[in-house]
């Protein structure tokens, strides 16, 4: 006698998104500060908008360079953000693999740039100068990172989709 087919469900590897977005926050921060160097000349200055978020709009004039505490509220922002995206990343795209980890997770990097500076610039809006292809290049890779890292780290787990719980 057959038995009925359960329906199986994929749950979430929470740890892999966890580094997954660690990971990407990582190269979010070094690709961006690298592309800013190189074309705009400074490499601090995307720190600085992100420590504005909650330090103000004071720690944004020239001159853009180093400051240990502008730093680590940047870091202090940065991370949680990086971390919370990846996790929606793999919330949306557990379930189709590495290909569509990086292809998607670059999508929604792409859809977080578009939020980031043409919709919350309304509550920021120094950071509407910043739009720019340094910015959008940098959302691409942590997005394709984020969903590539967590294809990669992820752990396979299924439950009976009638008992699941969480994604």
């Amino acid at each position: 006698m057959n038995s009925p087919k359960v329906k199986m469900r994929q749950l979430v590897d929470w740890r892999a998104a966890l580094w997954a977005g660690i990971i990407s926050g990582i190269v979010f921060l070094v690709i961006n500060m690298l592309l800013m160097k190189i074309f705009v000349g400074s490499p601090w200055i995307t720190v600085r908008l992100v420590a504005s978020i909650m330090l103000g709009a004071g720690v944004l004039p020239p001159p853009a360079s180093f400051d240990p505490t502008i730093f680590a509220v940047a870091l202090l922002v940065h991370f949680p953000l990086s971390i919370a995206f990846a996790c929606l990343i793999a919330v949306i795209l557990h379930r189709w693999g590495m290909l569509v980890g990086i292809i998607g997770g670059a999508f929604f990097g792409l859809a977080l740039y578009a939020i980031n500076f043409y919709t919350f610039t309304f509550f920021f809006p120094t950071f509407f100068p910043m739009h720019s292809w340094i910015m959008a290049v940098s959302h691409l890779l942590f997005g394709a990172t984020a969903g590539g890292v967590y294809e990669g780290l992820e752990i396979e787990k299924f439950v009976p989709a009638a008992s699941a719980s969480g994604a």
